[in-house]
């Protein structure tokens, strides 16, 4: 056919993507919130563990979704190119652009989020024939050809592994004098889970974010509404 993947077809294609490859980490382009607000549903109904990153999102909420993804509580992560500025996730396995962006510079913007230094990744691009213009100035731009390979081809291999972190949001933080260490010792002290369970504590003025083992989630959540920190009592849940 020479129409281009129409929508339900790329959202479509971008879980069975997710699927054949299985990424530990992904972040998937989308050129508008609205195609973000579609991928995230679709990725949700096939039971894959999502959050989109788009210009609707006030401050607060943009944070814990970038908390999240920063400290592998999530698995994909769905944004527009604004949303996504700036952003710079280390040991990303894969960027999949379920839209092609119109601009040849930008693409190659968000691949080079995956794959840095000596670390492999995947960039994965959908295109419609009629889209395939677009491809031919980023091969230009970028020297070498992309590789084309038919959606027939995908297996399920099974949805992207659940992340292997949850993350537990206290409502305290910088302005109410409470530091990692505080949060790290509260967290392991006699009868706590163990210090090699509790991963990237994220601290702003007013809310802590601390990233656990899922196996121990549930345990640390409960160990913190009962012991508190620095023998004072904080509301936590988790994300």
């Amino acid at each position: 056919t020479d129409e281009p993947l129409a929508k339900d077809e790329a959202l479509e294609a971008a879980g069975k993507l997710l699927e054949h490859h299985r990424p530990g980490r992904a972040l998937a382009f989308c050129n508008t919130k609205e195609s973000c607000r579609s991928l995230l549903e679709a990725l949700r109904a096939r039971s894959v563990t999502a959050l989109a990153l788009h210009g609707d999102l006030d401050q607060k909420e943009r944070d814990q979704v970038l908390v999240q993804f920063a400290n592998r509580s999530v698995s994909v992560l769905v944004a527009t190119d604004v949303a996504a500025r700036g952003l710079d996730i280390e040991q990303l396995e894969a960027v999949l652009n379920v839209e092609v962006s119109p601009d040849a510079e930008t693409h190659v913007h968000r691949v080079g989020r995956t794959g840095r230094v000596d670390q492999e990744g995947l960039a994965l691009n959908l295109v419609g024939p009629r889209e395939s213009f677009r491809v031919e100035r980023i091969e230009a731009l970028q020297g070498h050809a992309c590789e084309w390979r038919p959606l027939t081809e995908l297996k399920r291999a099974g949805a992207p592994p659940l992340p292997p972190m949850a993350t537990l949001m206290i409502l305290g933080g910088r302005k109410e004098k409470i530091r990692a260490g505080d949060i790290l010792g509260a967290l392991t002290a006699a009868g706590g889970v163990n210090g090699k369970q509790v991963g990237k504590i994220d601290i702003n003025d007013h809310a802590a974010y601390v990233a656990v083992e899922r196996s121990v989630a549930q345990a640390a959540l409960e160990r913190l509404r009962s012991a508190g920190i620095k023998g004072k009592s904080v509301k936590v849940h988790r994300l």
